[in-house]
């Protein structure tokens, strides 16, 4: 059982990085290109309302690894609590990791795209502003809670 449980974890670091790249790179890469589009297509070819729906797009496809992240948190947090390896940290990472993926998917998500469907003046307005600032934020601390996990599972893992 033991051979089992390392090459889970192994599976467990692998998904928690690769969903890691993901949200920096949607955060960092993705929006500041889709957003200065005229950069690179010229003035006029896409609305700011164009550039957000397309990065609307990014993050629904996005989300499904975040469900996948969270079911998997779930499970691999759940089950070493419940085999004793209590660590607060990680329990802590994981409820963060759980709470702010599924607020971003089931809460957020479907807001702003339902903001957009209203059209490019709902966009411009305070709800929908504070909608996606949240998100924002949202988004970070989902990604800290598991840049945290991965440290306390590799310190475990490599002991």
């Amino acid at each position: 059982m033991k051979t089992y449980f390392r090459m889970a974890t192994m599976a467990y670091l692998i998904l928690l990085g690769a969903v890691l790249g993901a949200v920096i790179f949607a955060g960092a890469a993705v929006a500041p290109v889709i957003f200065h589009s005229g950069r690179w297509l010229g003035e006029g070819v896409l609305s700011h309302y164009q550039e957000g729906l397309l990065m609307t797009r990014i993050f629904v496809l996005l989300s499904y690894a975040i469900t996948v992240t969270i079911v998997a948190v779930f499970l691999y947090e759940g089950y070493r609590y419940k085999m004793g390896e209590r660590d607060t940290w990680a329990i802590l990472a994981a409820l963060t990791v759980i709470f702010t993926g599924a607020l971003f998917n089931w809460y957020y998500l479907p807001d702003i795209v339902t903001m957009q469907l209203a059209g490019p003046e709902m966009t411009r307005s305070a709800a929908f502003l504070n909608t996606h600032k949240g998100s924002e934020i949202d988004f970070k601390l989902f990604a800290l809670a598991i840049v945290i996990l991965m440290i306390r599972n590799m310190r475990r893992a490599c002991k």
